[in-house]
């Protein structure tokens, strides 16, 4: 009579653990993939859903979006400067049937084809490229990634480079380069600004020429900004047409 009574409580508690596994409830941003033996039946969710123990099988699938490190990959860049980048990837699930049919892990293949984007694309391009034009290589990675990973049912929303770190050796060089750099500058605009003073002198000179009394002026306000300054000494050209017309 114990054993029949035992063996009632197990059964009983058996039918209640399989009424139990028999209704799941799912999140607003959760879809339930089900299986009936083995065969995909239909994508369930979000709320109380009732899965057939035994016949069915029921695999979760997180539609938010997701945040991804990829981890730091070595890249000889296209003027073979070797360089150390890694970047973050957002993606989501769009269609949870495909996320887990075709792939056997949609998190680990996006992953693996992150890393291999990332050094693909950043190998195309000068390393002056990655380190001015991160916008537009975050964008030829996104493009590539979410054309790859759509047969996966994954939306690839957004890739951002975060770092792109150099050697010592590269970093001295690139700073002597910025240092060379301003220099031309400077010489440059030094330049600009002799041949614009140069030019404002030969029409001064032309103006001056047309009129003998301009030189005149021009000569005696000469001598008065040398005579406000301090030098007990003065000495200062005087033009031989000056004297000819005082003589006169």
């Amino acid at each position: 009579m114990i054993s029949m009574e035992y063996f009632g409580a197990v059964l009983l508690f058996l039918v209640f653990a399989l009424l139990l596994s028999t209704f799941r409830v799912l999140r607003e941003y959760e879809r339930g993939v089900i299986f009936t033996l083995g065969r995909f039946y239909k994508v369930k969710g979000p709320g109380l859903i009732i899965v057939i123990p035994i016949l069915q099988q029921m695999v979760r699938v997180d539609l938010r979006t997701l945040v991804m490190d990829v981890p730091t990959q070595d890249v000889i860049s296209r003027d073979n400067v070797s360089v150390q980048v890694n970047a973050v990837l957002y993606f989501r699930v769009i269609d949870p049937e495909r996320a887990i049919i075709q792939v056997e892990n949609y998190l680990e293949a996006t992953s693996q084809l992150s890393q291999t984007t990332l050094r693909s694309v950043l190998g195309q391009h000068d390393l002056d490229d990655m380190l001015a034009e991160r916008d537009q290589l975050n964008n030829d990675i996104q493009h590539i990634l979410d054309k790859q990973t759509e047969a996966w049912g994954i939306k690839v929303a957004n890739v951002e480079i975060k770092h792109v770190d150099l050697n010592e050796s590269m970093v001295r060089a690139i700073a002597k380069q910025a240092e060379a750099e301003r220099e031309r500058r400077a010489k440059v605009i030094h330049a600009m600004g002799e041949a614009e003073a140069a030019e404002k002198l030969a029409e001064a000179a032309k103006v001056l020429a047309t009129e003998d009394s301009a030189i005149q002026l021009r000569y005696l306000q000469t001598l008065v900004e040398i005579a406000g300054d301090k030098s007990s000494t003065i000495v200062f050209p005087l033009p031989i047409d000056l004297m000819d017309k005082l003589r006169s």
